[in-house]
């Protein structure tokens, strides 16, 4: 076996040891309350004044770290006076003292509300909280500072670590590489870091929803009623299955033909989004059998793109991932790496998130989303598209599994290949990087180490691993050397910049 070349890094400015000790801030003062934001589907209360003009709404959601969360939304139109009410507040205040969880509180609230208030409406459902602000005309549900443009960045740089890595089984990557906890970035030829496919094509999905994902206008009445009787907001007439897929299918075929695509990417993609080129239905370009990990990576920048419901948000994840890679595995897992990381950017804790991955994967176990896949399943020959669908969600929910036994081994030097598998598959890299991820406690730059330092498919588990990283802390967790020396930054900072400043 020849030789690997010594490899070389991006040069690190010497800095503080301490300051690369991850310092989460606890509060050690003052009376407890509930989380004032989650990633979860929410439960609220429309309030009024004497008169019955709707004045704020107050909501909850339990199973969002150790108490839950609830707050309340002033509408933008009630005024100061709503702002500076704080009856309901306090109420909540009160009833966290005693140990209520926040849907137990909301309840309580409806049973009796505050002096001179009035509950307008039954107690109801949003799928979000960003949902229940566009209801109150706010801008939507503060994420974590920089999330899109922590969690591309992390995704380049995730990349670019474990790309040189992809080829190599762990002997040689320890020998070449040294242990993970020293692990730097590495430069590919001379002076450059270099991404694979994995970056280009998490690009050119978030490009293609960027051009079709903004906010509709809508009254608060139509508002209050669609969520009333939907559960949810009505999607904008633009935010079509048809007009993603359209934009979906432009932007792949123009990174197909791009001067840029010399990174070996897979040939699934490549084969497919050469059919995608054609006038063809889509469907008929998908590998059916493939359940690839190029999927799953791009499908991260699903979960931070604005403006869907949990109803889009799953099946823009699945149409992604189905347009090249047609296994009902892809779509899965594809759905599961999207809701992810839209928990982790509204700072869901992440000691909750394989709970509520399980639980997202059992409530979709058999829901099929025809608007969006189509004849998906009939033509890959299924007995129906629930079956179909189903097995997708089986074997994730079985490496959610093996994601959960690894971390409660506490095995400091168990590999993520060997946690979640080294298959080059959609559940496996995702496993991968969840136990990359979860292992460390969430530290940014343990979970990149502990990610492309595998023996499965390094540079897809690193980039996943960064998404999921930068979307729960931002981008102030990342060394400046790395982030300067990441390929297309320019990109990856408008793209990040428009949706944070989106989501502000």
């Amino acid at each position: 076996m020849p030789e690997l070349p010594a490899p070389r890094f991006v040069e690190r400015k010497y800095i503080n040891p301490r300051f690369e000790e991850d310092l989460p801030f606890h509060p050690v003062s003052g009376p407890e309350r509930y989380a004032t934001t989650t990633g979860l589907p929410v439960q609220y209360l429309a309030v009024a004044d004497g008169q019955g003009t709707v004045t704020q709404y107050v909501w909850a959601a339990d199973g969002e770290g150790a108490h839950g969360a609830a707050d309340r939304i002033p509408r933008r139109d009630a005024g100061t006076k709503a702002v500076n009410d704080s009856s309901c507040f306090l109420r909540l205040q009160d009833a966290r003292a005693r140990g209520l969880a926040p849907t137990a509180a909301l309840r309580e609230l409806a049973a009796k509300p505050p002096t001179g208030r009035v509950i307008a409406g039954p107690l109801a459902t949003a799928p979000s909280l960003d949902a229940l602000y566009d209801l109150a005309d706010q801008p939507p549900a503060p994420r974590v500072w920089r999330a899109a443009r922590g969690a591309l960045l992390g995704l380049a740089v995730g990349d670019a670590m474990g790309r040189p890595l992809s080829s190599l089984p762990m002997d040689r990557i320890t020998a070449a590489y040294g242990s993970w906890e020293k692990m730097e970035l590495p430069l590919y030829e001379g002076e450059l870091v270099r991404v694979s496919d994995q970056t280009q094509l998490a690009l050119a999905v978030g490009e293609a929803l960027a051009e079709v994902a903004v906010k509709a206008p809508l009254t608060e009445a139509e508002a209050r009623h669609s969520l009333t009787t939907r559960g949810a907001l009505p999607a904008p007439p633009w935010l079509t299955p048809a007009a993603v897929t359209a934009a979906l299918r432009t932007h792949l075929v123009r990174w197909l033909r791009s001067p840029d695509n010399d990174r070996s990417p897979g040939r699934t993609t490549v084969d497919a989004c050469t059919a995608l080129a054609e006038p063809v239905p889509w469907q008929s370009a998908s590998a059916l059998q493939s359940k690839g990990c190029a999927a799953v990576v791009r499908a991260a920048v699903v979960g931070l793109t604005p403006y869907l419901s949990a109803e889009q948000r799953s099946g823009a994840a699945q149409l992604q991932a189905a347009l090249t890679h047609g296994h009902p595995t892809a779509l899965a897992a594809s759905d599961l790496a999207a809701h992810a990381v839209h928990l982790l950017s509204h700072r869901h804790e992440p000691a909750g998130l394989l709970e509520a991955l399980r639980a997202h994967a059992a409530a979709s176990r058999r829901t099929y989303r025809t608007d969006w896949l189509g004849e998906l399943a009939a033509r890959a020959g299924a007995e129906s598209p629930a079956g179909y669908i189903s097995q997708g969600w089986d074997e994730c929910l079985e490496a959610l599994d093996h994601v959960a036994r690894a971390l409660r081994d506490e095995d400091p030097n168990l590999e993520p290949g060997r946690a979640g598998g080294a298959s080059w598959t959609a559940d496996e890299v995702l496993a991968g990087a969840l136990y990359a991820y979860l292992s460390v406690d969430g530290h940014p730059r343990h979970a990149l180490r502990r990610a492309a330092h595998t023996s499965g498919a390094s540079a897809a588990t690193a980039a996943l691993a960064g998404a999921f990283a930068g979307a729960r802390r931002g981008t102030a967790h990342w060394p400046p050397e790395w982030t300067d020396a990441a390929e297309y930054r320019d990109r990856l900072e408008l793209l990040g910049a428009r949706w944070d400043f989106d989501t502000a």
